[in-house]
């Protein structure tokens, strides 16, 4: 079947609509955005779903709905219901390990503290699915003290500067994605993971 599956992760809401911990969720909807199709809630799926066409292949995308730290319940769901191979899904997550542009496609991994890869490899029993982490960045020190403000780094909405990098990185991740039916994956993957802002 020629069909690819695209997880975005992020946190359903307003509240976190511009978070940097959305950023799975901001990629799929600039692709979704580029090819004219909207997301539609499918309670089976729990997720936000939407649908493109490229080169006869048909693209699905993702937006689990059960907020991040439980998104292994969504990507279990989709991968039941539609009975398709973990090679066919790919995972879209931030990654605060990375500086702020950097991207890294992985075949498979550990969670490195992630709570949605986490909640993946927890309901998928594996650690062996693709992923493409999007670094937003070291959170800063809490003052006086040797502990990262994490929690609030992730979940702070991206600065206007950041944004500009932000949107060179999904113009790079949604192209290459768009040939991942016409170029082979260890072309797609050096892509990725040779890109650098600074060249653009």
């Amino acid at each position: 079947m020629n069909e690819i599956f695209l997880v975005g992760l992020g946190n359903p809401g307003k509240k976190y609509s511009n978070s940097r911990h959305n950023i799975g969720f901001l990629l799929l909807e600039n692709l979704s955005k580029k090819y004219n199709s909207n997301f539609i809630l499918k309670g089976k799926l729990k997720s936000y779903c939407s649908e493109i066409q490229i080169n006869n292949y048909t693209y699905r995308l993702f937006l689990p709905t059960t907020f991040m730290n439980n998104c292994g319940e969504a990507v279990r769901a989709i991968i039941d219901w539609y009975k398709i191979d973990l090679d066919q899904i790919i995972i879209i997550v931030d990654d605060k390990d990375l500086p702020l542009g950097k991207i890294r496609f992985r075949k498979k991994g550990s969670s490195g503290g992630h709570n949605g890869l986490k909640s993946i490899i927890d309901k998928l029993q594996t650690q062996n699915f693709n992923r493409i982490r999007i670094g937003i960045g070291s959170p800063p020190l809490i003052k006086g003290t040797d502990s990262f403000n994490t929690i609030s780094h992730v979940l702070g909405n991206i600065s206007q500067k950041e944004k500009l990098i932000l949107d060179k990185v999904y113009k790079k991740v949604i192209e290459s994605l768009e040939q991942l039916i016409t170029k082979k994956e260890e072309y797609i993957i050096n892509e990725l993971n040779s890109f650098d802002k600074k060249h653009i």
